[in-house]
């Protein structure tokens, strides 16, 4: 089964990727990790990635495509994958296609996480990010066990200056820009659903699970 999750910023991907593939038992890609592994690794990709990251500027695609290329030529995606983070837009969806054409590694699912803008604002308005391991809390909804330290490594949170009401809308605004044409490109494909994510997070988890169990299932008559 291979899985790509999309959806605004605050939708809940990275929280949800991580739940999916524990209930599933595959392996969960994303890019912001996959980034981070490679520059820790001192690989080369992560050395050219480093120098950007150093002058503040965006890694440039085609270095995140040459990642991604090397992950899904490893052996343990051949049962599949939870993907997320990537593509954000149809230049990276098309690069994918032909990277997992290379590999015969067709998308079955493209899930769309569609979340409310008062929801989105709550949600990151509370955010707290780990500033050694880059995990996510929330001051109300998933809130560390010790006040302003990390669960998983004991490092310390922070608010991001950019989680406010009107930087967050801003953003909301420049994705769904951005993301009109890829939702556009995965419902030509007849790939993409799209999951009401609103709701508690296990009850998104429901909806996913419940989703791959359906395209299964189809699968079989």
């Amino acid at each position: 089964m291979r899985i790509i999750l999309l959806g605004p910023p605050g939708a809940g991907k990275g929280t949800q990727a991580k739940k999916l593939a524990l209930e599933l038992g595959l392996p969960h890609i994303s890019t912001g990790d996959l980034l981070r592994q490679n520059v820790a690794g001192a690989t080369d990709l992560g050395k050219q990635a480093k120098g950007y990251m150093d002058k503040g500027a965006l890694v440039p695609d085609e270095l995140v495509t040459r990642m991604l290329k090397a992950r899904f030529s490893q052996p343990d995606l051949n049962k599949g994958f939870i993907l997320d983070g990537y593509p954000r837009n149809i230049a990276q969806a098309k690069d994918l296609d032909n990277i997992l054409k290379e590999e015969n590694m067709p998308i079955d699912i493209v899930m769309y996480l569609d979340t409310s803008v008062s929801v989105i604002v709550q949600r990151l308005t509370g955010r707290l990010v780990c500033k050694s391991c880059s995990a996510n809390f929330h001051i109300k909804n998933m809130p560390p066990k010790l006040a302003m330290v990390c669960d998983n490594c004991g490092g310390k949170l922070y608010k991001r200056s950019d989680d406010n009401e009107e930087t967050i809308k801003a953003r909301l605004e420049v994705y769904e820009k951005e993301a009109a044409s890829l939702i556009k490109y995965y419902q030509d494909k007849q790939k993409l659903t799209r999951l009401a994510a609103d709701e508690e997070a296990g009850v998104v988890l429901e909806k996913m699970v419940q989703l791959v169990e359906k395209y299964n299932d189809s699968l079989k008559v």
